[in-house]
């Protein structure tokens, strides 16, 4: 069983290497297990102390980190965390879709903060995010109207359709002059005949967007790589690897609220297939869960607070997009949907973070489950149907009203903050790794070794 499990040291896993000896194989990997937005970014970023290699897996610039370094925020939306540090190797990865204005325009404002991007790498399999795929993702939620699902317009899942349609543009063809303007070509009459036809909008310019993007190939090229290679290279040759996610569980394209997800697959699996390495390579897997619940655009939320308890948690919590701005909706914590995360991820250790926005609460609130029709849900429901009929199944725990953002040991947390803390441990069957108690490094409490090193 999972709780069996959960008391057993997790073992290192040996290699052979082309010498016959033996390399110790330390990865990590941090998934999101709610709808996002639950401070990945701040544990990958601790984390990444430890590695030597960081890897964002899928998504685009639709995703945003906000870390916080000595008081200093930097918000990151597709390069990894651990570019934070100068001496990672930070591998966007083949999984991932790339809007190389975007991408250029963070590692400028990366420069501009006194950090470098020179430890990048870029997966020349990777897609590129083009001006069609914004203008697309623009004019079909508008068309949408009260069915829109709220995405960011980014152009993540119009690129994200090319690949699966077999038409899309990879980083490889980019830097490929001639296959770039061939793909384009092609690409961009196919398209301007579907915003024009189908949608009324403006056409996108084929010489405006070949001039544009030939420069950014220029610019990127310094980056672009075989990172599938390197990656299983860095595992192999027994350096520390940290595979980041980006987005969360709920929003993946399978086995989230489907249609209010997003485009790629945000759970260990689909990390095993952007990064370009065998699932084996992928172990003590970190599900991050914020001590509250939240989640941006529609879809169901069982868990949702619409009275003073919701604006509290959201204002308390800043809890507003890091790439849209939009306020995001604010529940208690949902353990079904945790429990669902443990299960499909298959979760070795749980951080919990975000605990101090607690901190003035008489009483909390914890969803242990659902029910319907007065019976108790197994699973997690498919159908929205369904889970809007679902009914939450709160437990009501004691609030510790005091201040812990300074706290750094767990055993000084108030018992009722521990307490709180252990019961998502019990109900999950997940241990414990990590306790967050505010945005910096230094307020991290430690529970576990989840890099397994």
């Amino acid at each position: 069983s999972r709780n069996q499990e959960t008391e057993q040291a997790i073992p290192q896993l040996t290699l052979c290497d082309t010498n016959g000896g033996l390399n110790i194989m330390a990865t990590s990997m941090v998934i999101g297990t709610q709808w996002g937005d639950e401070g990945k970014g701040k544990i990958v970023d601790y984390l990444a102390e430890q590695a030597d290699v960081v890897v964002r897996s899928q998504g685009g610039n639709n995703a945003g980190h906000t870390v916080v370094v000595d008081d200093v925020a930097f918000a990151l939306r597709l390069l990894p965390s651990g570019i934070l540090y100068d001496n990672k190797i930070n591998v966007v990865g083949t999984g991932t879709v790339i809007d190389p204005k975007v991408i250029l325009a963070e590692i400028e404002n990366l420069e501009s903060q006194g950090k470098s991007a020179k430890t990048l790498q870029i997966s020349n399999r990777a897609h590129v995010i083009l001006p069609y795929h914004n203008r697309l993702d623009e004019a079909e939620e508008a068309s949408k109207g009260a069915l829109s699902i709220g995405t960011t317009k980014n152009g993540i899942g119009p690129c994200y359709a090319d690949k699966v349609n077999r038409i899309g543009i990879r980083i490889c063809d980019l830097m490929n002059e001639e296959v770039f303007k061939e793909k384009l070509a092609y690409n961009v009459k196919i398209k301007n005949k579907i915003l024009r036809d189908v949608y009324g909008v403006e056409p996108v310019d084929y010489y405006e967007i070949l001039k544009d993007y030939l420069e950014y190939a220029d610019r990127l090229r310094q980056y672009v790589t075989d990172t599938n290679y390197n990656v299983v290279s860095y595992i192999k040759d027994g350096k520390k690897v940290l595979f980041e996610g980006a987005q969360a569980t709920m929003l993946d394209l399978d086995h989230g609220t489907y249609p209010f997800v997003t485009s790629s697959h945000p759970i260990s699996g689909g990390a095993s297939v952007g990064a370009g390495v065998g699932p084996n390579y992928l172990k003590n897997i970190v599900g991050v869960v914020k001590a509250y619940a939240t989640r941006v655009g529609a879809g169901p939320f069982p868990s949702e607070l619409l009275d003073e308890t919701g604006d509290f948690l959201r204002e308390a919590g800043h809890e507003f997009g890091t790439v849209t701005g939009r306020p995001r909706r604010c529940g208690w914590l949902d353990l079904a949907v945790v429990s669902y995360a443990a299960d499909l991820n298959s979760l070795d250790y749980l951080a919990i973070t975000r605990l101090d926005i607690l901190d003035k609460l008489p009483e909390i609130k914890i969803c242990v489950g659902y029910t319907l029709n007065g019976e108790p849900v197994k699973g997690f429901p498919a159908d929205l149907q369904v889970l809007e009929q679902c009914k939450p199944v709160y437990e009501t725990l004691p609030g510790w009203q005091t201040d812990i953002s300074g706290i750094r040991h767990y055993e000084d947390l108030p018992e009722a903050a521990r307490r709180y803390v252990e019961r998502i441990s019990e109900v999950t069957g997940v241990r414990l790794g990590i306790v967050s108690v505010g945005p910096n490094r230094k307020q991290t409490i430690v529970l576990q070794d989840v890099f397994g090193a």
